[in-house]
């Protein structure tokens, strides 16, 4: 009886529910999937017909678009220190026009329950030939699971992140990228925290008369409240046939030191995609 009176209990666990209850989740669930179809069309009208940049002069590059669909036999996220820690299904789309792209992901498990939604807008400051740079904006919707008197509930938390990326062409197939994101949650009880890493890309080698591989060697820093921190590696490869549009892929992630209680240990993951 006592865990029922307990009024900041009671108050926690309403909130809870509130948040998770079919109407009040649909909802945060309706606003986020309606802003990819509202930043689509402002992407597309944007500018005036035969501009890529609203000035009216000669057009550069007209609206590309991409959409990926990907299986993933351990979920792990885009900062992959990360992890859902089970199997889990990607969307992941582009709609990009001039220097403007936006850039958004689902990530479901297998059960079809969302882990996190990203819309990422994306803008390119600086745009040569061997040297590119983006900032970034981010409204994402993290969903956690937790239980109630034995019953799992839903809870949608909002996140807001601001990133700056700089990528060096150093050959043909080679590339060496510079990642800082500010993370920052909106709930109480959420985590901040800052994001730097450096990666770098060797893509498209022969295989075969069929066959391109891809490696992804990835160093990361994280340093977020609530004590975690730490340093870690995450290389990866990719598989792909010349004229298929699936892909193979494999990802590892290993701290090198972190305080991070429990320690994230060692993670893998491997996965099928398609790409359209």
């Amino acid at each position: 009886m006592e865990l029922y009176q307990n009024p900041t209990l009671l108050y926690l666990v309403n909130r809870f529910v509130v948040l998770s209850s079919p109407v009040q989740f649909a909802s945060i669930m309706k606003r986020t999937l309606l802003l990819p179809l509202l930043c689509l069309s402002v992407l597309t009208f944007a500018q005036e017909p035969g501009s890529a940049d609203g000035s009216g002069g000669p057009a550069k590059k007209g609206l590309e678009a991409s959409l990926g669909f990907s299986l993933h036999s351990n979920g792990i996220a885009p900062i992959p220190s990360f992890s859902l820690d089970k199997p889990a299904l990607a969307v992941e789309a582009s709609v990009a026009r001039g220097r403007f792209s936006y850039d958004p992901a689902l990530f479901y498990s297998l059960d079809m329950k969302p882990w996190f939604i990203d819309n990422w807008f994306h803008y390119r400051i600086v745009d040569r030939e061997v040297f590119d740079l983006t900032a970034g904006i981010n409204f994402s919707t993290f969903c956690a699971g937790m239980s109630v008197d034995g019953e799992e509930i839903l809870k949608a938390e909002r996140y807001f992140a601001g990133s700056l990326s700089a990528t060096w062409q150093l050959g043909a197939k080679s590339f060496l990228t510079a990642d800082y994101w500010s993370d920052n949650g909106q709930e109480k009880g959420t985590v901040s925290g800052h994001f730097l890493a450096l990666a770098y890309d060797l893509s498209d080698l022969a295989l075969g008369a069929k066959g391109l591989l891809s490696f992804h060697f990835l160093a990361f820093y994280i340093n977020y409240t609530g004590n975690n921190d730490g340093l870690f590696l995450s290389p990866s490869a990719t598989l792909t046939g010349r004229d298929l549009p699936v892909s193979l892929f494999l990802q590892a992630t290993q701290p090198l030191q972190t305080n991070i209680d429990p320690s994230p240990g060692f993670k893998w993951n491997v996965g099928i995609r398609y790409d359209m």
